[in-house]
């Protein structure tokens, strides 16, 4: 309602569909909830009358289907209303469940409410917001018309003689029009709030939340790689060149300076511009590797046990490549596994296989070390367990005393692109 649009756009009439269709429900569910209430009420003696007022009972449920509905009108997020489900099939088991959970009783009272107060309060106001501003801006047409050009009466309260005066009550009718279509949709608002209130799912709105969460959290990881692989650009393109740069200018006054201090000073500069650069250059690496961007899971696990001390043996075939925020998450984890079979295992040799299969990508990182490894002692898994859950995936460790130790890893996703090969 805040934005300038709102009185040429569709809302001001769907608030008062909303409201319209409301008096029209409300009057129905009076209608059935008296009747099936009275005639129940006057058979239960011969026990005739019990069914029926079992119904008045679970009333509120068609009626609170009906209300979801008509939601639809004004609300943009849809409301649940979730029922448990029978634990017997059979029309008795459903009826006791329906009498014994809280959602059919909530229901029921919002159906009273509707029936007996909320109906006519939605006529109310759609009577007195659209009836008395259309009635004025109809009086040129009344007088036209009915008064023969003569008089008109507006509202049967006053009479109007004159073609101007005709007009100008016309207008006034329009500037009330609006005023009374931000009318209709606070009033529509105000309906639309308390019926979500009493007849909305609890569950529902929890799950929405709960969903709203991991699609936010999974908003910040996608965020997060953003930043690093813009990080990683810019350290690579910008500080790496100029610091590959001087430490050529570095070599180059090296050759060229006389022995004695000054060649000297120039030697331990252009070595301490090389230890500098290397730094960087794994610093870069550390935070997103080029080789990740430019080819893939695949060619960069490769690297990465190329890297490690301990000898790698990789079994990975990737047909494609999964989204950029699983890949990144895979290479970290196999990367933290290889650096603590390097620190921690004394094992001789490691493995890396997975592959893709079911819409789940999935990793083993194996080694041949003395096993006993605690993914609660600090190792840096536990990080990483956090991030893989964010993506809906599964990381499990399996080391006993004595070995081997198998990390396994898996993410639901779907290859969307052909990896590179040329690495």
């Amino acid at each position: 309602m805040s934005r300038p649009g709102f009185l040429l756009s569709a809302w001001p009439w769907r608030s008062a569909a909303y409201l319209l269709t409301g008096a029209v429900t409300g009057a129905a569910a009076l209608v059935g909830i008296v009747t099936a209430a009275a005639v129940g009420g006057a058979l239960a003696v011969v026990l005739v009358g019990l069914p029926l007022l079992v119904l008045v009972a679970l009333g509120g449920i068609p009626v609170a289907v009906v209300e979801r509905s008509r939601l639809r009108l004004i609300d943009r997020d849809p409301v649940s209303g979730r029922h448990r489900v029978p634990t017997a099939p059979g029309l008795w088991a459903w009826l006791t469940t329906r009498l014994r959970e809280q959602a059919t009783w909530r229901e029921l009272g919002y159906a009273l409410l509707f029936a007996g107060l909320l109906w006519p309060v939605d006529a109310l106001a759609v009577t007195v917001a659209l009836l008395v501003p259309l009635s004025l801006v109809a009086t040129p047409l009344l007088l036209a018309t009915v008064g023969d050009g003569h008089e008109a009466k507006v509202l049967k309260q006053w009479t109007v003689t004159t073609w101007p005066t005709a007009f100008g009550v016309a207008v006034l009718g329009l500037l009330l029009l609006g005023v009374c279509a931000y009318a209709l949709g606070v009033t529509a608002g105000a309906r639309a709030a308390l019926a979500r209130l009493l007849i909305a799912s609890p569950e529902g709105e929890l799950g929405a939340r709960v969903v709203e969460l991991a699609r936010s959290r999974v908003r910040l990881v996608d965020a997060f790689e953003a930043e690093r692989r813009r990080i990683e650009r810019d350290l690579h393109d910008g500080a790496q060149q100029r610091l590959v740069a001087l430490t050529m200018a570095l070599g180059l006054a090296r050759l060229d300076a006389p022995p004695g201090p000054l060649a000297d000073r120039l030697t331990a500069a252009h070595e301490e511009a090389g230890k500098a650069l290397a730094e960087l250059r794994e610093l870069i690496h550390g935070i997103h590797p080029r080789i990740l961007t430019d080819y893939g899971l695949q060619a960069a696990v490769d690297d990465a046990a190329d890297r490690c001390t301990v000898p790698v043996d990789v079994d990975l075939e990737l047909p494609g490549r999964p989204a950029r925020a699983v890949e990144s998450a895979a290479y970290f984890v196999v990367c933290e596994a290889l650096a603590n079979v390097a620190k921690h295992s004394g094992a001789t040799r490691a493995r890396v296989s997975g592959g893709h299969r079911d819409g789940r990508l999935f990793l083993d990182v194996r080694d041949d070390g003395r096993g006993g490894a605690d993914a609660s002692a600090g190792s840096g898994l536990t990080g990483l367990a956090d991030r893989v859950s964010v993506l809906d995936g599964r990381l499990a460790l399996t080391s006993p005393p004595g070995g081997p130790t198998l990390l396994h890893v898996e993410f639901p996703c779907e290859l969307t692109e052909a990896a590179d090969r040329s690495a």
